[in-house]
């Protein structure tokens, strides 16, 4: 497989698209709920956000667990404000595909959260996942809270631990604070429960994360 340099670096600031100060239109409800997709948070649940490659299949992944009760896919961590997905695939906005979560903790732990994306994906590859290429595929937890932060950073050292043993590299995951999150058009919500036939393109390393231990 071969892979440019270009397509695996990230775009400067001075080199990403202008975007628009408008939000693209995006879905009203979720495709499977039927909750509007931009509803606050409720008291007592919080969110989280994570980039593990093609976000119609990591969204399907987070949809299907007992406690998560939103799920919706965006933009994230980049330079170009509101920006479509056909910019996106330009590598040239700076931004991550990801899904946001919103989730009842006395339900679903963080941590158990954590686990789902470490074993979901390789978090070895840099700006990839697969055949999918370029800095819009990157591996990203995106925090909201110290505690969150602390945990990302703990079972990142603890599943380096196996994957090394396992013989795979060094993770490349960014964890950061929240960035702004750009609601993806309409199709690309719940892409695959519309299309249960469609392109996933997720896959993780058949290495366990050590989630307990350590968070």
């Amino acid at each position: 497989m071969f892979f440019t340099r270009k397509s695996m670096e990230m775009v400067t600031p001075d080199k990403a698209l202008p975007g628009r100060p408008e939000p693209l239109p995006t879905a009203e409800t979720h495709f499977l709920s039927g909750i509007p997709l931009k509803s606050p948070v409720p008291e007592g649940m919080e969110e989280a956000m994570f980039g593990m490659g093609c976000f119609w299949g990591v969204e399907r992944k987070f949809w299907q667990v007992e406690g998560v009760w939103l799920t919706m896919v965006g933009y994230a961590g980049g330079f170009t404000p509101n920006p479509t997905y056909k910019e996106t695939c330009t590598q040239l906005t700076g931004h991550n595909e990801v899904v946001r979560v919103i989730f009842d903790p006395a339900v679903v732990s963080y941590a158990q959260l954590l686990q789902l994306f470490w074993e979901g994906h390789d978090p070895t590859q840099g700006m990839r996942q697969g055949n999918d290429v370029g800095s819009t595929y990157r591996s990203g937890i995106y925090f909201y809270s110290d505690a969150q932060a602390q945990a990302a950073r703990e079972t990142k050292a603890a599943y380096q631990e196996r994957l090394s043993a396992a013989r795979f590299g060094a993770i490349t995951t960014e964890v950061l604070p929240a960035p702004v999150f750009y609601y993806a058009e309409d199709y690309h919500q719940q892409y695959l429960a519309k299309n249960p036939d469609g392109y996933c393109g997720i896959g993780g390393t058949g290495v366990t994360c050590p989630i307990g231990l350590t968070a």
